[in-house]
C-alpha cells in the first residue's frame, strides 16, 4: 500500500535531502505505524544526524517486527557504535553479517567499530571482506589503511591509502591520512606534497594547513614560512579549523592564541563525554594511588627523562600505577619501566571507555596524562572524568583547554602568573623547574673523535641537536652571522630527513655561507649521541620552540646551552632549565642580545670551559638533576590536589615552597 511512498522516501534519502525523506516515512508511519521499512530508515536518518538514542529507540522498535533484517542490525550496529556501547554495537553488526553475508554494510561499519575498539586485525579483516565483494570501495580501503596505522604497520597503510585515491584522486580523507602515514615514517616532502593535494581537492579540510606547514618545518623549506604562520594564525582566530594544539606551537608563540586553539580542537575532538565516571566518591585510601598514562614507556624522550622518578616514588605514601597505551617496542627502557611501577597496565587493546572504567575501578586518586594533544594520544580516556584530580604534565608544553583537566605542572620561569589566564587548568608551581630528569642515562666511555664525527679537527663547534621542524629562518639568520663572525667555525646539526641538508645548505649559501660548514650528525643510540656532546661548544637553542629533553641531555653532559626566552610555555623551557643548574646568564630575552652573547663566547673558551667544569663537577646539586628533591616536590603538589578534593575544595593553583 505505502510502497510507492516508501520507495520515493528511499530515494530523496539517497540524495541526502533528509528532512523531505524523513517527512515522507513519518507520513507512511502515522497511517501504518508498524511499517517495518519507515521506522528502520527513519532510525537510519537519527545515525545520521547524530540522533543515536533515538535511532536506537526506532530501529529496535523495527526489529521487533522484522527480526531477520541484516540492514536493520547495520544500522543499530552504527548507532550503537556512535553511544560508545561498544559490546552491543559489535554483537548487532555480527548478526547483520550472519544473516547476510554479502552486506556490504555489515562489514564496513564492523571494521569501523573494531578500529575504534583497538583491534585492529579484526578491523583489516572486516574491510579485506568489503573489497572482496567491492574492489572499488574508496571507504574500506581508506579504513583498511587507518588499521595498518593503528597496527605500525605503516607501508601497508600507504599502499591501501595509494588504492583508494586511485579509485578517487579527489578523495580528500585518504589524502589526508597518506599524508599522516608518511609523516609517522619521516616521508615529511612527499606528505607536504599530498596535504596541498588535500587543500586542491577541498579547501579547508580540517587541521590540514598545519598538517602542511609542519611537514615543510621538518624539511626546512622555509618558502613561504612567514606568510603560512600568519594566513593559520589568522584562520584559526576567525574560528577555522586550520591546525590542532600540538603543530600550533610552532606557529603563533602567543599565549592567548594557543588558548584559542586549544578550546576549539578539544570541544570538536575530544569533548566531555557521560557518564562522568567520578560521582564525588572520597576513596579515603591508605595510599594515594597516583595513575601515569601515556603511549611512551618505550624509546621515548619522555621515558628517558621520567624512569627514575617512577622507580623513586615513595611507596609509603603512593601506589604508581602505569596506562601504557603504545607499542611494546621490547627496548631496554620499556622493560625497565614495566619494573618501575606497583602495576603496569598495557592498555593498547583497550578502549577508551573501558580504560576510563578501568581508572574508575582501581580507584585511582589523581590520573596524570604525560601526552596531552602529542601523537598518539588518547585524551578522551580522561573525558568521562574517571578520576577526582587529573593532570596535564610534561609531555604537552601547553594547555589542553579541556574542561575535564584540572591542572597543569609548571614553574614561575615557564608559566609567569600573568599567563595564567592561558590556561584553563589551574597552575600548580614547582620551585626550580617543572621539568624531572633520570639520573641514570648512561654517556658512552668512549667520546668519538672529530674525524669520526664529521668535524674538522679545528674550530670553534656551534650545535643544535633540535629537531629539524624547531629550526626557523629567522634564528637560522643569526646562526649564519655568528659563522660569518666565528672564523673556522661550524655548526652542528642532527641529520632528518632527506630534504634536510640540502635545504639548509641552499640556505646557508643563499646567505654568504660555505655549505660545507654545516655538519649533519646521524641518529644514533642514546648513550652515543650524548658522548658526542662533548666534542661541541656552544649550544644554539631556538625559538619559537626550545630544546626540551635535548636541552637537559646537553646540560647532563656539560655542554652550556644558549637560550633566548619566547613568550609561551614552549618557548621558555630552556631558560627554566638553565635557571635550575643556575646557569641564568646564558638566558637572553632577544635575538640580538642571543647573537652577542653567543659571539662573545666562542671568543671566550675559558668562559665555556668554566660553565662546562661548574655544570659537571656540581651536576647533581643542580635542582635540574637533583631527582630526590624534585620527587618530593612533585608528591607534595599530588597530595595537595588530593586533599583539596577530599576537603570537596575547588581546584586552584597553588605554589610548593622548597
Amino acid at each position: 500500500m505505502h510502497a510507492a511512498q516508501i520507495a520515493r522516501a528511499i530515494e530523496l534519502h539517497r540524495q541526502d535531502k533528509l528532512p523531505e525523506a524523513r517527512a515522507i516515512y513519518q507520513s507512511v508511519l502515522k497511517a501504518s505505524p508498524r511499517n517495518f521499512d519507515a521506522i528502520n530508515l527513519l532510525g537510519a536518518i537519527d545515525v545520521q544526524v547524530g540522533e543515536h538514542a533515538a535511532a536506537v529507540e526506532k530501529i529496535n522498535r523495527a526489529l521487533k517486527i522484522n527480526p531477520n533484517n541484516a540492514s536493520a542490525h547495520s544500522n543499530l550496529g552504527q548507532a550503537l557504535m556512535n553511544l560508545r556501547r561498544y559490546d552491543e554495537a559489535l554483537e548487532a553488526l555480527l548478526k547483520a553479517a550472519a544473516l547476510d553475508p554479502n552486506h556490504i554494510n555489515a562489514h564496513q561499519n564492523r571494521g569501523d567499530l573494531l578500529v575504534t575498539m583497538y583491534r585492529f586485525m579484526d578491523a583489516i579483516e572486516a574491510y579485506q571482506i568489503v573489497v572482496k565483494l567491492a574492489p572499488d570501495h574508496v571507504k574500506a580501503w581508506c579504513n583498511m589503511g587507518l588499521a595498518f596505522v593503528g597496527r605500525q604497520l605503516l607501508n601497508e597503510a600507504v599502499e591501501c591509502f595509494n588504492k583508494a585515491i586511485a579509485i578517487d584522486p579527489k578523495f580528500a580523507q585518504a589524502l589526508n591520512n597518506r599524508g599522516q602515514a608518511l609523516r609517522i615514517l619521516g616521508r615529511y616532502e612527499e606528505a607536504a606534497q599530498t596535504f596541498a593535494a588535500v587543500l586542491y581537492c577541498q579547501p579547508g579540510y580540517d587541521y590540514v594547513p598545519g598538517y602542511l606547514f609542519n611537514s615543510q618545518l621538518y624539511c626546512c623549506n622555509w618558502s613561504a614560512y612567514y606568510d603560512n604562520r600568519a594566513v593559520i594564525a589568522a584562520e584559526l582566530m576567525a574560528g577555522h579549523a586550520a591546525d590542532n594544539p600540538m603543530q600550533f606551537l610552532s606557529v603563533s608563540d602567543s599565549p592567548a592564541e594557543q588558548l584559542v586553539c586549544a578550546n576549539a580542537y578539544t570541544a570538536k575532538r575530544h569533548p566531555p563525554h557521560e557518564p562522568v565516571l567520578w560521582q564525588g566518591e572520597i576513596y579515603g585510601h591508605t595510599r594515594v594511588r597516583v595513575a601515569y598514562l601515556s603511549a611512551d614507556f618505550n624509546n621515548h624522550a619522555t621515558a628517558y627523562l621520567m624512569a627514575e622518578l617512577f622507580e623513586i616514588h615513595d611507596r609509603s605514601r603512593f601506589e604508581i600505577v602505569a596506562f601504557s597505551f603504545g607499542p611494546n617496542d621490547a627496548s631496554p627502557i620499556r622493560r625497565r619501566l614495566e619494573q618501575a611501577f606497583d602495576h603496569f597496565v598495557d592498555v593498547s587493546g583497550n578502549t577508551d571507555v573501558e580504560v576510563a572504567k578501568m581508572i574508575r575501578k582501581l580507584e585511582i586518586d589523581i590520573a596524570v596524562d604525560l601526552k596531552g594533544y602529542t601523537r598518539d594520544c588518547r585524551t578522551d580516556i580522561l573525558s568521562s572524568r574517571p578520576a577526582p584530580v587529573q593532570v596535564n604534565y610534561l609531555g604537552f608544553p601547553c594547555t589542553m583547554g579541556a574542561p575535564y583537566i584540572d591542572y597543569f605542572i609548571a614553574d614561575r620561569i615557564t608559566v609567569p602568573e600573568e599567563h595564567h589566564a592561558f590556561f584553563s587548568e589551574k597552575i600548580v608551581y614547582l620551585p626550580g623547574t617543572y621539568q624531572v630528569n633520570d639520573t641514570k642515562r648512561k654517556i658512552a666511555d668512549e667520546t668519538p673523535t672529530r674525524a669520526q664525527a664529521g668535524l674538522p679537527e679545528a674550530g670553534f663547534v656551534f650545535c643544535c641537536f633540535n629537531e629539524t621542524y624547531k629550526l626557523t629562518p629567522f634564528v637560522f639568520d643569526v646562526w649564519m652571522r655568528l659563522l660569518a663572525q666565528v672564523e673556522g667555525s661550524v655548526l652542528w646539526l642532527l641529520d632528518g630527513n632527506a630534504s634536510v641538508a640540502p635545504n639548509l645548505r641552499r640556505e646557508a649559501q643563499a646567505r654568504g655561507i660555505s655549505p660545507d660548514r654545516l655538519i649533519f650528525a646521524p641518529r644514533l643510540p642514546l648513550a652515543n649521541h650524548l658522548a658526542r656532546y662533548r666534542l661541541a661548544d656552544l649550544f644554539l637553542d631556538t625559538l619559537p620552540v626550545n630544546a626540551h629533553t635535548t636541552a637537559s641531555d646537553a646540560l647532563w653532559v656539560g655542554l652550556p646551552v644558549l637560550t633566548c626566552l619566547g613568550n609561551a610555555f614552549v618557548g621558555r623551557v630552556a631558560a627554566s632549565l638553565l635557571n635550575a643548574v643556575c646557569l641564568p646568564e646564558m638566558i637572553t630575552t632577544n635575538l640580538a642580545q642571543y647573537e652577542q652573547l653567543a659571539l662573545e663566547l666562542a671568543h671566550a673558551p675559558e668562559r665555556l670551559q668554566a660553565m662546562r667544569q661548574k655544570l659537571l663537577t656540581n651536576q647533581l646539586d643542580f635542582p635540574l638533576f637533583d631527582l630526590a628533591r624534585k620527587r618530593d616536590h612533585l608528591e607534595t603538589a599530588y597530595l595537595e590536589m588530593h586533599s583539596r578534593t577530599a576537603k570537596g575544595l575547588p581546584h586552584g593553583p597553588f605554589e610548593i615552597v622548597p
